[in-house]
């Protein structure tokens, strides 16, 4: 009977993956997305590369000089990239979405016109990227009734939406959909079927792919920890693994926030932490790698200005000889960052 049950287990899993992989085949159909490609994953022009961007919500897009902040930035020379929120942590699709069930919860909120504001920043020869956060998403999860806003990453309802919405994304003209939360939660707690977790990241990353063939390049924003080594052992409830993601995507963007460590040693070096996670993933994979660093004012050590802890983890990176770095500040006031680069 023990060998019945995971026999019947190991189909039932089985039909599981192919009905996310149907659902993923009927969402190309809808948006005549060609899905006839293998394993190659999208070409990245040379405009890809070596990207220095910032975050910006859709919020701070609302008003005028962050734009003009922006663009005055990248005539400097300073950033030529931005990070742009197509769908929050509050579950928002923040452009005018056609697609049917993010009208359905009243998740488009049309803050932002795509279109126009890409044709602005590539006038000033900016890279756009859409950020999509996935699974961290209150409205999804209040209409599917469950306890919190995490949606499980293996909930066919789920996947289906978010890859209509990447699908619609990559018809609006962004150079790069980089998509965030595409994890489990992180905590006490949380139970050990820490493989189930692992796979069902890799099973969303490969319809995805497949998905978006050709159309667009593609990146995963990732926990800082999963740069080192441990993460190999894949006992993270999170189901990060750099080795399987990095394959799966064009760009692999992990968290480095120095002010996230627990370590006072690394929380007071910005230069370490980000210097050292970087030469322990790095020589794991060879997808490129463009961190996020942090820009903003939590826990800088005392006597060190934000400037100072910005330009820290800039030389780490730069040593390390990062594709590029994004910039990450909540609040999108990139005011210290315009004066570090100017340095």
């Amino acid at each position: 009977m023990g060998g019945q049950r995971r026999s019947c287990a190991a189909r039932l899993k089985g039909m599981k993956a192919s009905a996310v992989v149907l659902i993923g085949i009927v969402i190309i159909a809808a948006f005549g997305v060609r899905s006839d490609r293998g394993s190659t994953l999208t070409d990245i022009s040379l405009s890809s590369h070596g990207r220095i961007g910032v975050y910006l919500t859709s919020f701070a897009l609302t008003k005028p000089e962050t734009l003009t902040a922006v663009l005055t930035a990248a005539r400097e020379g300073k950033i030529n990239a931005v990070v742009i929120n197509v769908k929050n942590m509050h579950g928002e699709v923040t452009y005018a979405s056609a697609v049917p069930l993010a009208r359905k919860i009243g998740a488009t909120v049309g803050r932002i016109d795509p279109r126009a504001l890409i044709a602005r920043l590539h006038a000033a020869g900016i890279y756009v990227i859409a950020r999509q956060v996935l699974f961290y998403d209150p409205k999804l999860a209040a209409y599917l009734k469950l306890p919190n806003p995490w949606v499980p990453v293996d909930n066919d309802q789920a996947v289906a939406y978010n890859l209509a919405i990447a699908s619609e994304v990559a018809s609006l003209g962004f150079d790069e959909l980089q998509f965030d939360y595409i994890r489990f939660p992180d905590g006490e707690g949380l139970g050990t079927r820490y493989a189930a977790r692992y796979a069902a990241v890799n099973r969303f990353l490969d319809a995805a792919r497949d998905a978006l063939a050709g159309r667009i390049t593609i990146s995963a924003d990732l926990f800082g920890r999963v740069m080192w080594n441990w993460n190999r052992k894949k006992i993270d409830p999170i189901g990060q693994s750099l080795e399987e993601i990095a394959t799966r995507v064009d760009f692999v963007s992990p968290m480095l926030y120095p002010s996230h460590y627990n370590e006072e040693y690394y929380k007071d070096d910005p230069y370490r932490v980000v210097k050292e996670a970087l030469a322990a993933g790095m020589a794991r994979v060879s997808t490129p790698i463009r961190p996020f660093l942090q820009a903003f004012g939590r826990d800088v050590p005392a006597g060190m200005s934000l400037e100072e802890y910005i330009r820290a983890q800039i030389r780490a990176a730069r040593e390390s000889g990062t594709d590029g770095y994004l910039f990450w500040n909540p609040s999108c006031d990139h005011t210290a960052l315009y004066r570090a680069l100017a340095d």
